[in-house]
């Protein structure tokens, strides 16, 4: 094997000729987009389940606070919206981020790119329809038409649900009747949902059911046409901004200022729990790069679409995020319908209907558009020889990759049947921020190379020589005074173990010692004790240093609440590799001036992934094994540049 092969790239001229013979040959995809458009496509895409669905959660580990996330996170991908906008000003096709690195780091970081986007497009379209599902069941159950004997419709919980969701949670709800507890209503629903399910023989059928229809019916309008794509894309953004907009005016008279307080309850790391939900509600403004080929003048318009559609949603999610944890405490948010949530509360129930509404025809659009851009990610795959030839086929009547966009609608339909929502949401995550790091190393790389091809947009040049190690100083600085805390128990080699995992290996005497431990020193709150499960309560309301002081003060054995040893590295190794790279990344911009913005959208979004966790990166890791065996056994030799070598 010739390991110089893995890296050989496609010119910028190689790329523009193909595209000008694939015109010639009237095998083009049909020009319909303008920069208006292109923004739509990105609201679209990213104002779905982020903002109707994982804010809530986002803004219960963080409180108020969640804000600074959002800020954080929007500069982040306005930083890598910097670098996809310089790309596609050069490489104007529908490849993005795959194409982008065939240009600047060669074939084999192309495919990795190209396989782990399968992760944001179709594994991202897995999460939002699931949770597309769970709005549209509940939006069934609140329709009323006296008229027709209906008073709501509900759907039978073995048809909104995976397999492994029913089969685990029916086994966690028995756990829990044995020991007398009452369940909430999500387990009841599992629990229903595995008991009451048809059977055959020993198998039970469950299958969200409404996830699936979505897809199906997205995947058929992706396929007609882009034209059809676009429309139905805009009508669905006037309507969810419409509401987002009612939903913040509304809500801030009913904004208790004294639910700001306290504004950051958790610090800062109960702020950084929330990077994987509130990245996810940014997903999407780089699905815009696929349209290339589609678009009128895409050196112009792609950059601006990005750019708008990022601005616009940053602001509605800070007007959002303080509109909800104004209007209840940022304890009750924990929820999966955390917009519906907060008007039912308050006795709002017409508008609460009118938000289900619109989360179903939002996520909708996120579907729509995720559907769009994997196919055409496949096509350019195709194109390339890294796919069989098949992908790249360009439909005659709709202008459309018809094959591509078929097997896309099986990868998102298929995983709906036994993948549940929080698994599918952080693979998602990492997947695209991966991407995001290396286009942005992308930049980098071209700026510091004097033959570079030219391009109609560049990212604006900040020298980072003295700014990148002033802003490592400063950060540590900061950690220091802010989270002093964190910082020092990140060098402990003892931690304690996650809440749900204690509250796992407690017996009855362990709850017995640990409560007395507790009411040695605390007060308690009468209302806990109507809780079965008092101690779940009070791991609820303490921080972890009073936990383990009150652990410390029982009897009970060390093993069952905290861990050592490699248990505890294993989850520091992402952030290890982070602060390696970040160190390593200082000392370059020093020596070579590098770009400060795509630096720190490198960075950035490295840290995101970094807050993901270790098992994430296994999942990607091992993601990433199986498609280099794809690589290595069909694409490396089926390449056309290998093909072109060897001719």
């Amino acid at each position: 094997m010739n390991f110089n092969h893995l890296f050989r790239k496609k010119s910028v001229s190689q790329i523009l000729k193909s595209l000008d013979s694939n015109t010639n040959a009237h095998e083009s995809l049909s020009k319909q987009l303008k920069v208006r458009d292109l923004t739509s496509f990105g609201i679209a895409a990213i104002i779905g389940a982020g903002i109707f669905s994982t804010i809530g959660k986002a803004s219960a580990d963080g409180g108020p606070a969640v804000v600074f996330l959002f800020i954080f996170t929007a500069i982040a991908c306005g930083f890598a919206a910097f670098a996809y906008a310089e790309f596609a000003s050069m490489v104007p096709v529908s490849g993005s981020a795959y194409t982008y690195s065939y240009v600047a780091f060669g074939e084999l970081f192309a495919w990795i790119i190209g396989w782990a986007l399968i992760m944001e497009y179709a594994v991202g379209n897995i999460v939002v329809a699931i949770s597309w599902s769970d709005y549209f069941v509940s939006l069934l159950k609140i329709i009323k038409i006296p008229a027709l004997g209906i008073h709501g419709i509900n759907v039978p919980e073995w048809a909104t649900m995976d397999y492994f969701t029913a089969r685990n949670g029916y086994q966690e709800a028995l756990n829990l009747i044995n020991q007398g507890a009452e369940l909430t209503a999500d387990m009841r629903a599992k629990y229903n949902a595995w008991s009451l399910a048809p059977t055959i023989g020993n198998f039970h059928i469950i299958v969200d059911i409404p996830a699936l229809a979505i897809i199906v019916l997205i995947t058929a309008l992706v396929y007609r046409g882009i034209k059809e794509t676009r429309n139905a894309s805009n009508i669905m953004v006037v309507i969810k901004l419409c509401v987002v907009l009612l939903v913040i005016v509304v809500g801030a008279f009913y904004v208790d200022v004294s639910n700001w307080h306290p504004f950051a309850p958790n610090g800062i790391s109960g702020v950084l729990k929330g990077v994987s939900a509130v990245f996810f509600a940014y997903i999407g403004f780089d699905a815009i790069s696929t349209t290339a080929e589609e678009c009128k003048n895409p050196q112009r318009d792609l950059p601006r679409g990005m750019m708008y559609a990022i601005i616009i949603c940053t602001v509605l999610y800070i007007l959002i995020a303080l509109v909800l944890t104004g209007m209840v405490s940022y304890k009750e948010l924990n929820v999966g319908d955390p917009l519906a949530f907060v008007f039912e509360k308050l006795h709002l129930n017409k508008l609460s209907g009118l938000i289900a509404v619109s989360a179903v025809v939002a996520m909708s659009s996120v579907i729509l558009v995720f559907q769009m851009g994997q196919p055409r990610i496949w096509m350019s795959m195709s194109k390339d020889g890294l796919l069989p030839k098949k992908f790249s086929h360009i439909h005659p009547k709709f202008k459309t990759p018809g094959y591509s966009t078929i097997i896309t609608g099986f990868v998102v339909a298929i995983p709906v049947f036994f993948m549940d929502l929080s698994t599918v949401a952080d693979i998602c995550s990492i997947g695209t921020l991966f991407a995001f790091t290396l286009v942005c190393a992308g930049v980098i790389k071209l700026q510091s190379d004097p033959n570079a091809p030219e391009r109609k947009f560049k990212t604006p040049y900040f020298n980072s020589k003295y700014i990148m190690p002033a802003l490592l100083l400063l950060t540590i600085v900061l950690m220091l005074i802010f989270n002093k805390a964190g910082f020092s128990n990140f060098f402990k080699i003892q931690q304690l173990k996650e809440k749900t995992e204690i509250l796992s290996v407690l017996d009855e005497n362990d709850h017995y010692e640990f409560l007395k431990a507790v009411t040695q020193e605390q007060v308690l709150n009468p209302e806990w004790f109507k809780n079965p499960n008092i101690t779940q309560t009070i791991l609820e309301h303490f921080d972890n240093d009073e936990i383990q002081h009150y652990f410390e003060k029982s009897n009970i054995e060390k093993g069952k609440y905290m861990i050592s040893g490699w248990t505890v590295f294993k989850h520091q190794i992402p952030y290890w590799v982070f602060i390696i790279i970040s160190c390593w990344v200082t000392v370059q911009c020093f020596k070579k001036s590098y770009s400060l913005i795509p630096v720190l959208g490198a960075l950035s979004c490295l840290y995101m992934m970094s807050e993901l966790g270790i098992a994430n990166w296994i999942g990607f890791t091992i993601w990433l094994i199986v498609g280099l065996i794809i690589y290595f056994g069909y694409s490396m030799k089926n390449s056309k540049l290998n093909t072109q070598s060897n001719s």
